[in-house]
């Protein structure tokens, strides 16, 4: 979890980005695991032995065997697969905060973010416009991501709202970035901080007039 290197001849530890903790209830789901796979092997060499070790003469019993066998065996394969997460379950915490103090803001991978929209009456411009204003307003250096909006409808309405939404972009994300706003929707923002005010939250709330 933390990075190492050899600075100036000592060696220097970088903060942790994240961490894992394995959970108690892991032996518990091992075993459980252990057990329920031997209830299926079981199951299944039962039915492998009315099939071929003792086939019936009934064409129906036969059929029904067949049928029960093909729908275990499934059922079987699909609870394999669904294993993997269960038998090692961790508990992760990250640390975002440490990114900065590892790599330099020039270093960061570019982000490019697409929005599709269609029809502005199933989705109401407002709520495409505080999407990609919640996604500029990221804790994430600006000439690094850049966000397009592919409206296939074409609507105009669309276009206005984001033409207002320019216009309101140049106050919120600031606004964002220099009090560390964690609900970076515009709506979110305002319905957790209502009724409580601010000098800042009230200025910004008679600039939301799009």
């Amino acid at each position: 979890m933390e990075g190492r290197g050899v600075r100036g001849g000592f060696t220097t530890y970088a903060p942790p980005l994240h961490t894992s903790k394995p959970l108690r209830r892991t032996v518990f789901n091992r075993l459980f695991a252990v057990l329920y796979f031997s209830a299926v092997l079981a199951l299944l060499y039962r039915h492998v032995r009315n099939l071929f070790l003792y086939p019936t003469t009934s064409f129906l019993s036969f059929s029904i065997t067949l049928s029960l066998f093909i729908s275990d065996l499934i059922l079987a394969f699909m609870w394999a697969t669904a294993q993997a997460y269960r038998v090692s379950p961790i508990r992760r915490r990250e640390f975002p905060e440490n990114l900065k103090r590892i790599i330099k803001d020039e270093d960061f991978p570019g982000i490019d973010v697409f929005i599709c929209t269609a029809d502005p009456y199933k989705e109401p411009p407002m709520n495409v416009v505080n999407t990609a204003l919640s996604l500029m307003a990221y804790d994430y250096p600006a000439d690094k991501i850049s966000v397009y909006v592919s409206d296939d409808g074409g609507s105009a309405l669309t276009l206005f709202a984001f033409m207002e939404a320019a216009k309101f972009a140049s106050h919120w994300l600031p606004f964002c970035r220099e009090h560390n706003i964690m609900e970076r929707s515009p709506p979110a923002y305002f319905q957790a901080n209502y009724p409580s005010s601010t000098p800042h939250s009230d200025k910004i709330k008679v600039i939301n007039t799009f």
